[in-house]
């Protein structure tokens, strides 16, 4: 296999602080983490965004795979002149499952315009807990067909303008009271009630061929009551490979959650979620974390040969992922698709639907639906 380091470093996926890129992230870009993703902090605007994109791939010899979080409403981490879109909730209300296909080609076409290479979306949560203080509107709905129809029409769009998806976060964190930024949640129903409800977005969407899913940083105590999903083997290798046959890219939810930093501890997670089946350890905040965990890692599978096997899977996975999604530095970008006539007609349709006013106790505005979007 290539140099243990560099493989366990390729497993990370990171974030860092501010609009050009930081000394920091060089460090790891020169360590060889395998991916980056973006957040609101690192982009002032569409040509910024596309510099700071080309950049970063320019300064590796290898294909870097930039990501971000665009789900619509409150999550979306580029702004106007980005179309923006209301969340998720209020697609399923309309029930289109073509209006939905086309919001992920729109999604899809305007991050290619900088650069981008993954968006982690859809959100395939279905949302059955009133009290739910993470997911709410970013889920499509309270039932699960709907969420099933909706997410997988997403993903189409996604990648079928050549734009990796993610579906998240697997198995499911619509019927908890915990945000796992904040704690460790756990979910107590039995198989029955996760067949019926929480795994039938994810199983059809793996069907469907996504490129990829994120766990969720949640206990889900009929499987393992030990881990969350995101170290948990009978979770990631035996429900989601085995059993649902997925053989994409398994993406962890930010390492540097409360749910896993209070709980278990960065450097637990990764020598734990590899053995599970984890592919790639996302961390998205300090530079230090992450190469403790890298080197925490790499000590590990020096020791372990099969921890090493894994870490070999993970980067063969990430490679055939590359193949397909990562795409070269961008030379001349053309960004007038970005907020073009077509796309906010597409945008129109759906703010100025009913069900756009139908949002009950979101901070939504009938009167003013865009300013909803910045609460």
């Amino acid at each position: 296999m290539p140099d243990l380091q560099s493989a366990v470093a390729k497993m990370f996926w990171v974030g860092f602080d501010g609009t050009t890129p930081s000394d920091d992230l060089m460090r790891l870009l020169d360590r060889g983490v395998g991916g980056v993703i973006l957040f609101a902090r690192n982009i002032e605007s569409p040509r910024q965004a596309a510099a700071l994109i080309a950049h970063m791939k320019r300064q590796v010899s290898r294909p870097l795979p930039v990501s971000i979080d665009h789900e619509g409403g409150r999550v979306m981490r580029v702004r106007e002149p980005f179309t923006q879109t209301p969340p998720m909730r209020v697609l399923g209300k309309i029930g289109d499952e073509e209006l939905v296909r086309n919001v992920g080609k729109m999604f899809a076409r305007e991050l290619q315009a900088v650069g981008f290479d993954m968006n982690l979306a859809p959100v395939l949560d279905v949302d059955t807990h009133e009290d739910n203080p993470v997911i709410a509107a970013r889920s499509f709905a309270d039932d699960a067909d709907l969420v099933t129809r909706m997410g997988v029409a997403l993903m189409q769009g996604l990648q079928s303008e050549g734009m990796a998806a993610c579906a998240k976060h697997f198995p499911g964190h619509g019927d908890t009271v915990e945000d796992s930024h904040k704690d460790l949640p756990h979910v107590r129903h039995d198989m029955a009630r996760l067949n019926e409800i929480e795994l039938p977005p994810f199983r059809a969407a793996c069907r469907a061929g996504v490129a990829s899913v994120m766990t969720a940083h949640i206990i889900y105590e009929a499987l393992d009551s030990q881990y969350p999903a995101t170290m948990s083997k009978p979770i990631i290798d035996g429900l989601l490979r085995k059993e649902m046959g997925f053989d994409g890219l398994v993406i962890s939810d930010d390492l540097e959650m409360k749910a896993i930093t209070d709980h278990f501890g960065v450097n637990q997670a990764v020598v734990v979620g590899t053995a599970a089946g984890a592919d790639c350890l996302l961390a998205c905040h300090h530079p230090e974390v992450m190469h403790s965990a890298i080197d925490t890692l790499i000590q590990a599978a020096e020791k372990d040969d099969s921890l090493a096997k894994q870490v070999a899977i993970a980067n063969r996975r990430q490679d055939k992922f590359n193949q397909h999604y990562a795409k070269p530095p961008l030379q001349d970008p053309d960004l007038s698709i970005i907020g073009c006539d077509e796309h906010r007609k597409l945008a129109d349709q759906m703010f100025s639907h009913e069900a756009c006013a139908d949002q009950g106790n979101t901070a939504y505005d009938p009167t003013d639906a865009r300013r909803w979007l910045n609460t």
